[in-house]
């Protein structure tokens, strides 16, 4: 007897679907098992998460508005595909944004957020250890969403969220082969000033690693460089 589909309802919790969906093509990305260009077909995601293509296509709105997703007339959903030029803004757009968050992550320090800071070095450690690349990228992203949250500033937040999520794309593309995505010692040096409260040591430690991540990038425009292969193969 054939399995039954699961039923794809608006009702009740439409929100909560969307959610889902959000939450699982970040997920994702930031674990770079999506790949930049990916076509995200409605149907096939409705599938996996038992929802209609009405929520399915919300979701991917809501994903295109934070520039993770590109949505293309007559083509459909794809994961977007970050140019340099819009790598150097993001990573502009972090420097801005992360010391202040550690400023405030500073303000907030106490021995329940060091610990769990602790915690999660920890865990990058351990992923780092047994070679698991998924789990190293993703966990570098949370620790930056945890900084954020230890911040107890809510619209940082929300911009951080997109910001990482747009980063992973932008790592995936750009990163040089032979250097580490987001150094766990990076962190640690981070963790060091906050539990210190040394706000200067904290914020120069943040953005000495937001544009080490950066200079580690090849940003380089293939388009604006282009060879012929005549040129290149020619004798």
């Amino acid at each position: 007897m054939a399995a039954k589909s699961r039923p794809k309802s608006d009702a009740p919790d439409a929100s909560d679907r969307v959610s889902r969906i959000r939450e699982g093509v970040t997920a994702a990305i930031l674990e770079h098992r999506l790949l930049p260009g990916t076509k995200l077909g409605e149907d096939e995601i409705g599938e996996i998460y038992g929802a209609s293509r009405t929520l399915v296509r919300t979701a991917l709105q809501q994903l295109a508005h934070e520039g993770i997703v590109n949505i293309e007339k007559n083509r459909g959903a794809f994961v977007a595909r970050p140019t340099p030029a819009d790598a150097r803004e993001v990573f502009e757009a972090r420097r801005l944004i992360e010391p202040t968050i550690v400023d405030h992550a500073v303000d907030a320090v106490s021995p329940a957020w060091i610990g769990r800071l602790q915690r999660h070095l920890a865990e990058e450690r351990e992923a780092e250890q047994r070679g698991d690349a998924r789990a190293s990228v993703r966990l570098s992203g949370d620790f930056h969403r945890l900084v954020a949250e230890m911040s107890g500033h809510s619209i940082y937040l929300g911009f951080l969220k997109e910001l990482i999520a747009r980063s992973s794309l932008i790592i995936l593309l750009y990163r040089r082969h032979d250097t580490p995505a987001c150094g766990t010692d990076h962190h640690a040096g981070i963790v060091a000033a906050i539990r210190k409260c040394d706000r200067e040591a904290a914020r120069a430690q943040m953005l000495s690693h937001l544009n080490e991540i950066e200079a580690e990038l090849f940003l380089k425009d293939p388009a604006a460089d282009e060879l012929r292969l005549a040129d290149v193969l020619g004798a």
